[in-house]
């Protein structure tokens, strides 16, 4: 985690802040407790777990959850893991929908990170690190959450693109809106200026007209 925050242009930390904290947790486990090989043979994934934050809220339960099946496969029936998933997968249906962002929501992710999440993910990690085949389980856990989280988070930075140019879009509609408003303000202000000219031109006309035959009508009463 230290190479990928140093990758990622960070301090040295273990806590990157491109890397989501349930997967860098798990990184962390699966570092320290395969062999040097197989360690060898994940250093590539540090350049991307660099730039591997989903950021969906129902990610840190769903990915939890991923390590409690795999826990399970191993150890076979456990209450204690069988209710384990199923808190972590009715978590991640609830927050399947909601919207990332806004400070109850973070805290009340960071609060259930900080408790039964990370209680869930250690506890099931404990089992997998016991297994004779540790190294190979928790590498090909690694690599599947990882690619998982990228693409999660290219989806998400899509769909922010997407969402942007649409709102571009919807933006540079409305000056044209406004442009096609204001010629047909000008088009019905010519016409009313024209109706208004040949309206005053036609009374003045029928004044004139009208002058003439008073006079005229004065001129035969004078008569």
């Amino acid at each position: 985690m230290e190479s990928a925050a140093l990758l990622a242009g960070g301090g040295f930390t273990d806590s990157p802040a491109g890397t989501h904290p349930a997967l860098a947790a798990l990184a962390r486990v699966v570092n320290d407790s395969v062999g040097d090989a197989t360690r060898h043979a994940l250093w590539p994934l540090a350049a991307e777990l660099a730039d591997a934050r989903p950021l969906h809220r129902a990610y840190a339960p769903l990915l939890v959850g991923t390590v409690v099946d795999a826990a399970r496969v191993l150890r076979g029936p456990s209450r204690r893991l069988a209710r384990h998933g199923r808190a972590c997968r009715r978590r991640g249906e609830r927050l399947a929908h909601a919207r990332a962002g806004g400070l109850p929501g973070r805290v009340a992710d960071l609060l259930w990170w900080r408790g039964p999440g990370r209680r869930y993910l250690e506890h099931a990690l404990r089992l997998l690190c016991a297994a004779p085949d540790a190294d190979q389980r928790l590498a090909a856990l690694l690599r599947k959450a990882v690619a998982e989280a990228r693409d999660d988070a290219a989806r998400g930075g899509a769909s922010r693109d997407e969402a942007g140019r649409d709102g571009a879009s919807r933006g540079g509609a409305t000056p044209g809106g406004a442009s096609r408003g204001g010629t047909s303000q000008d088009s019905a202000s010519r016409d009313r200026a024209a109706r208004g000219g040949a309206s005053r031109d036609g009374a003045g006309r029928d004044a004139a007209a009208g002058g003439g035959r008073v006079s005229a009508g004065e001129g035969r009463c004078n008569r």
